[in-house]
């Protein structure tokens, strides 16, 4: 097999909680061109439908399926389906966040609470149910979308003259959280052939955002811009497949160089 075979998700089953937000479009695009069997899971399937329909179109793989990951039922009936009718899980995509923080830092205690049963919770629930399924299998690749704000502290430089605010308690906790729970998973399914990495993507750039915004974010990292609609198709293909075989525990930036400034 030569290099460039091992980059290929031919015949591999991924599974991408989320799908048709900012990221999820991309990872989608990412795993169902790399040859894979895509499924893309969330609360609202009718969105993930129309996505999933516009690959089939193009020949791909790609099927929406509903599911709440606050709900440790409504995780193992998805997880369930999908190795009653595909028969196994190669990789998992932990990409799914929900945003009920409004306020940022003044905001509800109970928004905390809700952001947590999902993002964190619920988090734990799939990795580990799917997990499992992989570690009878004997190999599999999880991968858990992070973010620089699991890094690094709220710059407020970057929203100098925008009534835009980075200081939302609950995706900073969360987020970091994710980067040491990605250590403990490697280490509990490693010798199971398990892998666990994580991505950490720097800001994505979308047509509302403020020209200062856009301006003051770029200058912060090393390219000179946000993150565009392909900037993380290479990485999850490569952690999903063979390409990374030895590579567990990581996380790897995704940012033009924002963390490392």
């Amino acid at each position: 097999m030569g290099v460039l075979d091992t980059f290929s998700l031919k015949d591999k089953v991924v599974l991408i909680t989320g799908g048709a937000g900012l990221y999820g479009r991309q990872i989608v695009a990412a795993a169902a061109e790399a040859g894979a069997r895509t499924y893309m899971a969330a609360r609202h399937r009718d969105a993930l439908e129309v996505l999933a329909e516009e690959h089939r179109a193009a020949g791909q793989d790609v099927r929406a399926m509903q599911f709440d990951q606050g709900d440790e039922a409504s995780v193992l009936s998805l997880r369930d389906a999908i190795v009653k009718e595909s028969g196994r899980i190669d990789a998992l995509v932990n990409n799914a966040v929900l945003r009920p923080m409004k306020k940022a830092f003044r905001d509800e205690v109970s928004a905390f609470a809700e952001s947590m049963r999902v993002n964190a919770t619920g988090l734990f629930c799939i990795t580990r149910a799917v997990g499992d399924v992989m570690a009878e299998q004997g190999s599999g690749s999880i991968i858990n979308i992070g973010s620089i704000q699991g890094m690094v502290g709220p710059d407020p430089t970057i929203y100098r003259g925008t009534s835009m605010s980075g200081f939302y308690p609950d995706y900073f906790y969360h987020k970091g959280a994710i980067i040491n729970f990605t250590r403990f998973t490697a280490s509990y399914y490693g010798g199971k052939g398990v892998r666990c990495n994580c991505v950490s993507p720097g800001g994505f750039r979308t047509d509302d955002h403020p020209d200062a915004f856009v301006r003051q974010y770029s200058d912060r990292t090393f390219l000179g811009r946000l993150a565009n609609s392909t900037d993380l198709k290479g990485v999850i293909v490569f952690l999903a497949s063979d390409a990374s075989v030895y590579v567990t525990g990581a996380n790897i930036a995704v940012d033009g160089g924002y963390t490392a400034k």
